[in-house]
């Protein structure tokens, strides 16, 4: 059965991270948040609870001077808890452009994402794109 909750606070996520309100995003998370962050970049890896996710965030904005950007490509899709949010996301950074498609894949547990898993149709282009440090 497809959850309107979930779908609703998927929505709230994107519409958050579209404007780059990124003290939303995190309020939506809870309290125990993982964060699965793919490839082999600076900002991969596992990232536990709202404050490592925000400075994530916080590193990505630096990095790009405020040009990553997110939005949503399509309506989201729910499979119970789980909710699958095609993306579209472009950076800039040192007179290098990064463009691609994703999928936030969110797992809402009440009115919280609980965990998120990101993939990137083209991850060796965004780890090239972040760098290593």
């Amino acid at each position: 059965m497809v959850s309107t909750t979930a779908l609703r606070i998927a929505r709230q996520y994107a519409d958050a991270v579209s404007a780059k309100d990124f003290a939303t995003v995190t309020g939506l998370f809870t309290d125990d948040i993982v964060w699965h962050q793919p490839g082999n970049n600076r900002f991969s890896g596992t990232h536990r609870g709202a404050a490592a996710i925000g400075e994530m965030f916080s590193g990505m904005m630096t990095v790009t001077d405020g040009t990553f950007a997110l939005e949503p490509t399509m309506e989201p899709m729910a499979n119970g808890s789980l909710v699958a949010a095609p993306v579209h996301f472009s950076a800039k950074r040192d007179g290098v452009e990064m463009e691609m498609n994703g999928v936030d894949l969110l797992r809402i547990e009440g009115e919280r994402v609980a965990e998120v898993w990101l993939f990137s149709a083209g991850q060796q282009g965004e780890d090239d794109f972040w760098g290593s440090t």
